[in-house]
């Protein structure tokens, strides 16, 4: 299933860490329903809601009992942690961004892996029974579902 499609199917996304509020905004506005792990400790939980004129973010204290999806901005490090977190929540997804241009530069939309690293994630995720996307940006797929640019 290709990166449109997953999204398409999912209804809850769990959020660890992102490049910037249009993530989660924009996820958000599509219609998903957004839980974000967006802080260092355990509890730091959030649901993020459209009230009909404005996003806004409610604390939870816990993540979902189930996502559909789980997105990642984390260092290729910390895999075998998000993986985990993935897992707990049911996820059959996981969506990691590497934050990464082609050159190596620093790009809050970069999807960009080297190959071997690539390689690496891919076989880690599906060993554990979840698909890997790496690209294309997340937030840029669902204003495409929703017709928006």
């Amino acid at each position: 299933m290709d990166s449109k499609e997953t999204l398409k199917h999912a209804r809850t996304i769990l959020l660890i860490d992102w490049p910037s509020k249009d993530v989660p905004e924009t996820l958000t506005r599509a219609g998903f329903r957004v839980f974000v792990h967006g802080g260092p400790g355990p509890d730091d939980y959030s649901v993020y809601e459209f009230d009909g004129s404005e996003i806004v973010s409610r604390r939870t204290g816990r993540p979902p009992d189930q996502a559909d999806l789980l997105y990642s901005y984390r260092p290729l490090a910390e895999l075998a942690q998000t993986i985990d977190q993935a897992k707990a929540v049911a996820a059959k997804f996981l969506w990691m961004q590497s934050g990464l241009s082609p050159d190596g530069r620093n790009d809050p939309k970069g999807c960009w892996m080297a190959e071997e690293d690539s390689k690496s994630a891919r076989r880690q995720v599906q060993a554990a029974g979840l698909q890997l996307i790496t690209e294309p940006y997340i937030a840029d797929v669902a204003r495409e579902l929703v017709g928006a640019e």
